[in-house]
């Protein structure tokens, strides 16, 4: 079956377009009384209000909320995750990745944690942070469908320059709240993102009646859920509180920092250096490491178990005193619990499309003072890796953004690609040259 999106015969007509974005600059600016906001439909003038209201920058990327091993554990859960094929027979039939279009399925706080459909829309869209695990609520990006539609209850299309970021300006949308059947709060939030065809009206029929149908189908899988008999509970064993979230920032540090959170409250702690490279690379190796390769790892090749033994029992004390369940089980030594790195982050974006999201979470190298192989290693995977895939993938506006961070300032392959990519007039190609020929005659 082919793609049922087919590009739109009518777009916007260019003057509405124009007072549009006049009037978004005028209300940017603070003048919200400005009469040409009277231009704009007071469905997205309202919202702008709000999100000028709640200082939302009008240019900046969504928060990623939620990174790849937490994705992956929440939308498991999730009341939609078992209506996703429901969605792609409606709004994806056929093939996905030539639709035409993107379908995202977010959570009630307006966190997609499915975005599925065109591959060439995925991945412009992952320039302005449309990926998995990113918060698109109002309160996060301003005035879009996924998160209109959760602030108004109610299906939402935002066309082009109706929305509040700059960004996301050159798409239209198209989203509608899913409602629990029964208690009727808002589960999440779905979403068709592309061209003008994405918010036509026949886009917004599709859209309502895929939720209506999953909310259908939700209800009849409870009926059928409370008609099956049930057997004796078992009283739960107690356990050490599990973190909801255990964090290790290793960019740019020389000191990691340990953040956990969950029901005991929150803990930020700064790490010793030597405990720090064994964080990593527990996190990092999470199936688990012999005292014999960790030691290697961590010391050098030929290193004894011996020596890493007192510091793994240190290292336990310190776990001990800052969140228990993080305390390192042994044969193999291994995390009992998730503990993401900002690194892992910044690899999980760059391979879900999200280049320009991945280069503003990048602070530097990893753990950059330490000469831990396996850590030495570890550096200059993430390092090859942002290398090669902005010199590969990522838009001019992302290259040249690396190459003002020093792992792209001194690369001169970078700065030609920079200036092969430039169009023969930018002024920026004067700068550049200059930096090449700088770096020739070093």
């Amino acid at each position: 079956m082919s793609s049922g999106w087919q590009p739109s015969r009518e777009p916007a007509p260019a003057a509405s377009r124009l007072l549009i974005e006049r009037a978004h600059e005028e209300l940017v600016a603070g003048n919200i009384d400005d009469g040409r906001l009277q231009n704009v439909r007071s469905l997205v003038r309202e919202s702008w209000e709000r999100s000028w209201r709640q200082r939302v920058g009008a240019e900046g990327l969504p928060p990623l909320d939620l990174t790849a091993d937490a994705l992956d554990v929440y939308r498991r859960a999730h009341p939609l995750a078992g209506a996703m094929d429901t969605i792609r027979a409606l709004l994806l039939p056929g093939s996905a990745d030539d639709s035409g279009v993107i379908v995202a399925v977010g959570d009630h706080a307006g966190r997609l944690l499915w975005v599925e459909g065109d591959l060439n829309q995925r991945i412009l869209s992952g320039e302005m942070g449309f990926v998995e695990g990113a918060n698109w609520s109002e309160r996060a990006v301003g005035t879009s469908a996924p998160g209109t539609a959760l602030e108004l209850g109610a299906s939402v299309q935002i066309r082009g320059a109706e929305h509040y970021n700059r960004l996301v300006q050159p798409w239209s949308c198209t989203a509608a709240p899913v409602f629990d059947p029964e208690d009727r709060r808002i589960l999440g939030v779905i979403d068709v993102t592309g061209g003008a065809e994405a918010a036509s009206p026949q886009a917004r029929m599709l859209v309502d009646a895929t939720a209506r149908a999953v909310e259908a189908e939700l209800l009849v899988a409870r009926l059928r859920a409370r008609a099956q008999p049930t057997g004796p509970s078992v009283p739960a064993a107690r356990r050490r509180p599990v973190p909801e979230r255990a964090a290790l920032r290793v960019l740019g540090r020389d000191r990691a920092r340990l953040e956990v959170s969950g029901g005991d409250g929150e803990r930020v702690v700064e790490l010793s250096a030597r405990h720090a490279e064994i964080l990593l690379l527990l996190a990092v190796h999470r199936q688990g490491l012999s005292a014999e390769r960790l030691a290697e790892l961590v010391y050098g090749e030929g290193s004894s178990a011996d020596t890493l033994r007192p510091e793994m029992v240190r290292l336990r004390k310190a776990l001990e005193r800052i969140w228990p369940a993080l305390v390192p089980e042994s044969r193999p030594y291994r995390l009992p619990v998730p503990l993401e790195t900002d690194a892992q982050d910044v690899l999980s974006l760059l391979d879900r499309g999200a280049h320009r999201v991945a280069l503003s979470a990048y602070r530097g190298p990893v753990l950059p003072d330490s000469t831990s192989p396996g850590v030495e290693e570890y550096r200059e995977t993430v390092r090859s890796t942002l290398r090669e895939t902005m010199r590969t993938e990522a838009s001019i506006d992302v290259l040249l953004s690396y190459a003002e961070i020093p792992e792209g300032s001194e690369d001169a392959e970078i700065l030609r690609l920079c200036l092969e990519l430039l169009p023969a007039r930018s002024p920026k190609r004067a700068g550049l040259v200059g930096r090449i020929e700088r770096l020739e005659q070093a």
